[in-house]
């Protein structure tokens, strides 16, 4: 009998574990410990389903890492709302306070630059080519190369971590990289 419940106890708090798509790091892993930017959380659409985070500062949130492959636009796929990030259809990305540079990661002085990049949907379903954009840089579509419309925000976008087309759209693209 004690056996039982022992084990619906654990399994009710592996079941409780589980259901939070939140995690809280002191600092990205992976990252030296030179280039510590501070707290961090990862936040995660589970099933492409919405899911809210509670962020254990103060002030806004940037996306330092997207891990999904799923696109994590801003307003569309995540933001924030009362000291929470919400994410949804998929996204799952490392999140760190805004602004968080000072003492961080800092590209090369030739990073910043414009060049081109094609990207296209493959057999009508979504894609994400990856690039890094930057925080401050910008994706902008050169010439259209399918049958299908490109339409920004419907067919195509993108995000600091790179291009997303669906439904047809391929192009070319030029990304104007910002730090």
């Amino acid at each position: 009998m004690r056996a039982t419940i022992g084990f619906i106890a654990v399994l009710a708090l592996a079941t409780a574990a589980s259901a939070g798509a939140q995690t809280v790091y002191s600092a990205p892993p992976g990252y030296h410990r030179g280039n510590d930017r501070g707290p961090t959380i990862v936040c995660e659409s589970q099933d492409g389903h919405y899911n809210r985070c509670q962020i254990p500062w103060e002030g806004g949130v940037q996306i330092v890492e997207q891990i999904s492959g799923s696109a994590c636009v801003r307003g569309q796929t995540w933001g924030e709302r009362h000291h929470s990030v919400w994410v949804n259809q998929g996204c799952r990305a490392r999140f760190a306070p805004a602004g968080m540079v000072e003492g961080g990661w800092a590209p090369p002085p030739d990073w910043n630059q414009r060049f081109g990049v094609s990207c296209g949907s493959r057999d009508y379903h979504y894609n994400f080519c990856q690039v890094d954009i930057g925080g401050h840089g910008r994706a902008f579509l050169q010439r259209q190369v399918s049958g299908a419309a490109c339409i920004e925000g419907s067919t195509w976008g993108w995000n600091r971590a790179g291009i997303w087309v669906d439904r047809g759209c391929a192009g070319n693209f030029v990304v104007d990289r910002r730090w």
